[in-house]
């Protein structure tokens, strides 16, 4: 079969990443560990200020980013809508996009590239403070059908839903192109804030939902197993990520789990985001649905073994080997 293409939409932004001794500073600025919280230019500026002389580094972000970079490095088809700044940052993004072959659809914003503070703890969580800049100012009037004329899956990150304007104008958009849609709940604080809204739109024109335990419970009140039942009734398929327990899939009256190999965690910032890429993946290139959460939990696993979101090169081969054991 020729592999289908996947476009991502999401904030562009740029992960500043950095490794905490302690998680004192979450208390400081009040933010709840693991989750992603909203906050402005003066408080994103505070919270960096506060972490220098920390481990930090820089790479591109934002979950659908993150999601369509681990495809293209897979050798995947993928591009990319988002909006961003003519600043150094908004040049990093780009730039780093071009060479990782990912088809960018980018527009431009006067207020500063967005950029997250992604705060890891020593138990590798991660929790973020983001402030969004030029990524909140996307519109859907910026867009058009023909933007999606190429692809065959739309995947969307859960933070879109702050925007409600866009989100639901870019499902249509897709939609009518006759695109399967992909949505990643994204964090439970996300969900519990815009739960009627979600329910109604994963009820209209979602097709694939990826949620963690908690965003699976924020959503349905229950445990992951009767969480990813009520979900499937939703939806075609449906995933419920149990971390180490592995992740349980839905779609109909078929259900798979898959096991997750058992590594030592550094990080898990991006973790959920890779799962998608390497599910998203696997059915564009018609795997079953064991072998896309087989890839899915292997991709995931490594990318938990180092800090930031991006798939190391070294492992890239041998993923590929692999990769080729779970098609068919």
């Amino acid at each position: 079969m020729t592999p289908k293409t996947i476009v991502g939409i999401g904030s562009a932004l740029v992960d500043i990443l950095v490794q905490l001794e302690d998680d004192q500073l979450l208390n400081t600025f009040q933010l709840p560990k693991g989750s992603m919280t909203l906050v402005d230019a003066p408080l994103s500026q505070k919270i960096l200020d506060s972490t220098e002389g920390l481990e930090r580094s820089i790479e591109t972000g934002g979950s659908a980013a993150n999601t369509v970079r681990a495809i293209a490095q897979l050798g995947g088809s993928a591009g990319f809508i988002g909006k961003i700044s003519n600043d150094p940052m908004g040049h990093f993004f780009k730039d780093e996009f071009e060479k990782n072959r990912i088809v960018p659809h980018l527009f431009y914003s006067q207020i500063p590239t967005g950029k997250a503070a992604t705060l890891i703890s020593p138990d590798s969580e991660r929790t973020f403070g983001t402030y969004l800049g030029a990524a909140s100012e996307l519109s859907v009037d910026e867009l058009s059908q023909e933007l999606f004329s190429n692809y065959d899956y739309l995947h969307i990150e859960g933070y879109l839903v702050f925007n409600h304007a866009l989100i639901e104008g870019v499902l249509k958009l897709a939609k009518k192109q006759g695109l399967k849609i992909a949505l990643d709940l994204a964090s439970f604080n996300v969900v519990e804030a815009n739960l009627d809204f979600l329910k109604g739109l994963i009820a209209e024109y979602v097709d694939i939902v990826f949620a963690n335990e908690e965003e699976a419970k924020a959503y349905t009140g229950l445990e992951p197993k009767a969480a990813l039942k009520q979900i499937a009734s939703q939806c075609e398929i449906a995933v419920v990520k149990i971390s180490r327990d592995g992740s349980l899939i839905q779609a109909g009256d078929q259900f798979v789990k898959v096991e997750t190999p058992q590594v030592k965690s550094i990080d898990t910032t991006g973790a959920g985001d890779v799962y998608a890429s390497g599910f998203l993946y696997g059915l564009a290139n018609g795997f079953s649905l064991e072998n896309c959460g087989k890839l899915a939990s292997l991709l995931a696993s490594k990318v938990i073994q180092v800090f930031g979101a991006r798939i190391p090169d070294e492992e890239l081969q041998l993923i590929k080997q692999e990769v080729d054991a779970f098609k068919g």
